[in-house]
């Protein structure tokens, strides 16, 4: 009998593993952790939609099976959302699917859609589902730039003419997590021209599409036209409503790639607890408050951490988006490595980060930091760095 899977052998160990059990044997050590290294929200929802949830629970038969592409209701307010975001036009019938979280629905339409041998381009550093999904599926990655600048496109130019077999799918994400890139319509129109030209899929991973704090909402690119031809596009309602337990997430565009999905999700689930549905239809349908309430709140954090930190001695870029800050670890301990760096923080600094290699290799030298802590919190953080930067 072999121990040796298919699958588990193309996974290396999780980088963010030893840095979560140092937090952890730190604080069960009773030390005082301020992790800004997990992206989990600290916010609640709204009370109307955890007064829908209650009230649904309540009823003797919302407790059977649910609708594996989600309950009608909910595809319906998706698409509203999109028609009153991005005046995009979808049918909830075949174009939306409800998926466990985006991070659920990223690996299933990778396994639906991908045969092992595949070559599948990828940002790097990018979120680790946009490249394990496919490993995990079979296929092989070819590192593209996560920055939207004039290399991602030569970078595409080039995969596609010498890859064996030509790339099938590009990954992408803006706002990016980890970097924070932001991309503009221009931008897009130019992947979905590239993307029909050479028959690719795309899938835009866009979970942080309402915390921007510039003047200019974050786009969709499926205001493009002709992106429904090759384009599926992931949003989520972890960040966007406080709603991360929740595991609530869309896949919306192309009806092949949403077809797909939708077989495969078929075989493997009967979606969300039916409650937490209609509660997130109520989230989608009802007062939007808590959109700017959050993107004011991520704004604030950002300020904060910005004008702390830099008095502190360590420079944090300020991103225009997302909810995390990609940061260059301080110069005198570059030569640790993000890992190193990251390790030291939590034993010397009382500060949790998640190192950048766990984003990709590009990610080396980075460490990102996320916005989850109350600005109190954040200031002892900025406390905490500056006693350890001083001690070199």
């Amino acid at each position: 009998m072999s121990d040796e899977f298919y699958r588990i052998k193309r996974l290396p160990p999780y980088v963010f593993a030893e840095v979560n059990a140092m937090k952890a044997e730190a604080r069960a050590r009773g030390e005082d952790i301020i992790d800004l290294g997990m992206g989990n929200p600290d916010g609640a929802p709204a009370k109307h939609v955890i007064d829908k949830l209650c009230e649904t629970a309540n009823d003797p038969t919302a407790h059977r099976y649910s609708a594996s592409k989600g309950i009608k209701g909910l595809r319906l307010a998706q698409s509203n959302y999109y028609k009153r975001r991005f005046d995009v036009d979808l049918d909830p019938e075949s174009e939306v699917i409800v998926t466990l979280g985006s991070k659920e629905g990223l690996a299933n339409l990778a396994q639906a859609i991908t045969a092992p041998g595949d070559v599948v381009l990828a940002p790097n550093p990018s979120y680790p589902i946009h490249t394990f999904g496919f490993i995990i599926a079979g296929a092989a990655i070819r590192s593209i730039p996560a920055a939207p600048g004039p290399d991602f496109f030569t970078r595409l130019e080039y995969a596609m003419s010498y890859s064996v077999p030509k790339p099938s799918v590009l990954v992408m994400g803006y706002p990016s997590n980890p970097t924070a890139y932001v991309a503009d319509l221009d931008f897009y129109q130019k992947v979905v021209d590239f993307a029909r030209e050479h028959k690719l899929w795309v899938i835009s991973d866009l979970a942080y599409a309402e915390i921007y704090y510039g003047d200019v909402p974050t786009p969709s690119m499926l205001q493009i036209e002709g992106a429904k031809d090759c384009v599926v596009e992931f949003t989520s309602m972890s960040k966007t409503y406080s709603m991360p337990g929740w595991r609530m997430g869309f896949a919306v565009g192309n009806q092949k790639l949403i077809g797909a999905l939708t077989r495969v999700k078929s075989y493997l689930d009967y979606g969300a607890f039916t409650p937490i549905q209609v509660a997130a239809t109520a989230a989608l349908n009802g007062p939007q408050d808590i959109i700017d309430e959050n993107r004011a709140l991520y704004k604030k954090r950002r300020d904060v951490m910005v004008e702390s930190f830099g008095r502190a001695g360590w420079d944090i870029p300020p991103p225009e988006a997302s909810m995390f800050a990609w940061a260059p670890v301080p110069e005198q301990f570059r030569e640790l490595g993000s890992m190193e760096f990251a390790k030291r923080l939590i034993a010397e600094a009382g500060v949790a980060v998640a190192p950048g290699t766990g984003f990709g290799d590009e990610g080396e030298g980075y460490v990102r930091l996320a916005l989850v802590e109350n600005e109190q919190r954040i200031r002892q953080a900025a406390r905490n760095m500056k006693k350890f930067l001083s001690r070199g």
